[in-house]
């Protein structure tokens, strides 16, 4: 996401990560980040059960814009995707778009998504911010279970580029991001795809996700939404650059609302246009690292669920 200047998201990771003053938008400066209704189970409970992510759902509509592909990605060596950085792996054809979105999970924006994506049976994406993975768990799954491709893009959305943090303080912020998917997930582990906030790649941290085997994302064309007024200026910058590039992988932000507003126009749109959409698979999802799942709990103070036998909490009294 490219931030507006002077913005300050006052999330905290850590003491350490206070000083970092990561920018941020206006409608993260002034959200609050409440409780889940209803928590996971603690990261130790769900790490022994991940499970396989459901398909997607058979499509209803012989009208919809659908998939026209499915690719898998190997991500060993941590191959990076999109023109505006990456220029080696070159695999759209003409008139194919990949749709990322980016800051979620995120109440009605990131269902307002799913929505218009389901209406058109077609996929997206979804890189994950950590720290709204641990608010929202069950929006999270919701993108999970639609059979969308999920990714991470740190744990606060701060810029590596700072030259305050130290490079573990770099890792932190990418290995608690993923730890915190996978704990939103209930211990199924995301694709090995990230994207760098602001997308601004320190080459430090390239090289360290090359180590991860975790495939790094850019973009061909940015729609601009978290600049965008309204929805109709979402598509314009969009359809713009899509005419002119005619292919790609176009980053947008489930996180506002104009892009919820926008996207079921945008598919129709590109079904009109005769584009096609190509998902992303991973070939193997990614490891969380056990240290970094250890210190979610620490940082986040995420929820729990008592694991105690019903015959230990309830008894009865009376008949």
């Amino acid at each position: 996401m490219r931030i507006a200047a002077g913005l300050v998201f006052a999330g905290s990771l850590a003491a350490s990560l206070l000083a970092s003053g990561a920018a941020w938008s206006q409608a993260q400066r002034t959200a609050a980040a409440p409780t889940p209704a209803a928590a996971p189970a603690p990261v130790a409970a769900q790490a022994a059960a991940p499970q396989a992510q459901p398909p997607r759902a058979p499509c209803m509509n012989p009208e919809a814009l659908g998939v026209g592909r499915t690719v898998e990605i190997d991500t060993t060596g941590g191959p990076g995707f999109g023109f505006e950085h990456f220029k080696d792996l070159d695999f759209l054809k003409d008139h194919e778009v990949v749709l990322t979105f980016d800051d979620g999970p995120w109440p009605e924006n990131t269902p307002g998504v799913l929505k218009a994506l389901a209406d058109q049976c077609t996929t997206g994406i979804f890189f994950i911010i950590g720290k709204h993975a641990t608010y929202y768990p069950e929006i999270l799954k919701q993108v999970y279970n639609a059979g969308h491709t999920v990714g991470t893009h740190t744990w606060s959305h701060a810029a590596l580029t700072n030259k305050k943090l130290t490079d573990d303080q770099r890792k932190e912020e990418i290995e608690l991001g993923i730890s915190a998917v996978k704990w939103a997930l209930g211990g199924n582990s995301p694709a090995p795809f990230f994207r760098f906030p602001a997308l601004q790649h320190p080459p430090e941290m390239v090289t360290y996700l090359g180590t991860r085997n975790i495939g790094i994302f850019s973009c061909d064309l940015d729609s601009f939404d978290f600049k965008a007024k309204n929805a109709q200026a979402v598509l314009d910058v969009t359809f713009k650059k899509l005419d002119k590039l005619g292919k790609g992988i176009i980053l947008m932000h489930d996180f506002h609302k104009h892009t919820a507003e926008a996207l079921p126009e945008m598919l129709r749109r590109l079904k009109a246009g005769g584009y096609k959409v190509v998902a992303m698979r991973a070939k193997a999802p990614v490891q969380s690292l056990p240290q970094y799942d250890e210190q979610l709990a620490k940082v986040a103070k995420l929820p729990t669920v008592s694991q105690r036998p019903v015959s230990s909490v309830v008894t009865t009294v009376s008949e």
